[in-house]
């Protein structure tokens, strides 16, 4: 009997222990700790009872449950190419990559069933009408205006489901392969222009600058000449000024002499008579230089006369 009690004992310590286990891990998982960036939707007997923040919280046990686990950092997914046709009828295909961020994690949770496969669909068909209101060349230079376009679009559709879509980028877009052989010809012939238009600029600028040289160096020429017949000049005026001078000199000291001499011969005292001899000398001396043509003044003419008249005189007595 005593050891029945002992085994009965035995079992019900058991079971406590069990029964504090049990209620320890009901205790635990009652007990969430939210991490930062994050949000968790808390339903009661099914339906919505709070959206969880960062931090330390408690629920009930078999009343309240963990029905979504939402991050709120911004995300990004990478859509596969997406075919579309182009206001010409260019078929190309285009892959997209879009940045969201929940913003709402209630409307999250309930607003739509699959929000990745949503956003997928409604960037497909976003994509296809815009793309439908360009033509290939436009499609391939106005990425930004296709981006701004998208993400306003898809932003406004987005809103109601707890979603913000900051930007959507155009990764890729891929033409036919028709079209790509087209583009790349166009592209050679293009470059192939540009190569000859700077070619023929280079060789332009290249002429203009030996004719500026040539030009530069005839004016340069110019005005050495230029500067050389004027040093010639002044060298040639500066000779003829000295010659002129010298001649200017040369004459003021004979007339110096000639006054010295006539002062001389006033002091002597000389008489008409001497004056006449000394003229007449002074014509004969003349007179036997090699000048062809001789000039005699007046008065000497008249000198001429006055000895004549002596000399008659002389005869008579």
């Amino acid at each position: 009997m005593r050891k029945f009690f002992d085994m009965s004992n035995a079992a019900e310590m058991v079971l406590i222990v069990i029964a504090v286990l049990v209620l320890l891990m009901i205790l635990t998982s009652c007990i969430k700790i939210v991490p930062q960036a994050h949000a968790m939707i808390i339903e009661r007997l099914g339906g919505y009872r709070a959206t969880w923040g960062v931090g330390l919280h408690w629920k009930w046990p078999f009343l309240d449950r963990i029905a979504k686990r939402v991050n709120l950092k911004e995300q990004v997914v990478d859509f596969d190419p997406q075919p579309v046709i182009t206001k010409d009828n260019v078929t190309m295909r285009i892959d997209t990559v879009v940045f969201f961020q929940i913003t709402d994690p209630k409307a999250f949770a309930y607003g739509v069933e699959n929000p990745i496969m949503a956003i997928e669909n409604l960037t497909a068909t976003t994509l296809r009408n815009i793309i439908g209101d360009l033509e290939l060349d436009e499609t391939l230079t106005s990425r930004e205006t296709i981006n701004t376009k998208m993400r306003a679009s898809l932003d406004i559709a987005t809103d109601p489901w707890g979603i913000k879509v900051n930007r959507v980028e155009l990764k890729n877009i891929i033409p036919p392969a028709a079209i790509q052989d087209a583009m790349e010809k166009q592209m050679k012939a293009e470059r192939e222009r540009r190569e000859a238009i700077l070619k023929a600029e280079g060789e332009k600028k290249s002429t203009i600058l030996v004719a500026e040289g040539k030009k530069e160096s005839a004016i340069l020429d110019a005005e050495a000449e230029k500067q050389a017949a004027i040093l010639r000049a002044e060298a040639e005026k500066e000779k003829m000024i000295r010659e002129a001078e010298g001649q200017a000199e040369a004459i003021l000291k004979v007339q110096q002499a000639r006054a010295d001499g006539i002062r001389f011969l006033k002091e002597a005292g000389a008489d008409q008579s001497v004056l006449a001899l000394k003229s007449l000398e002074t014509l004969s001396q003349v007179a036997d230089g090699k000048a062809t043509k001789i000039i005699i003044p007046s008065e000497i003419q008249n000198i001429a006369g006055l000895v004549k008249s002596v000399v008659e005189v002389a005869k008579d007595e």
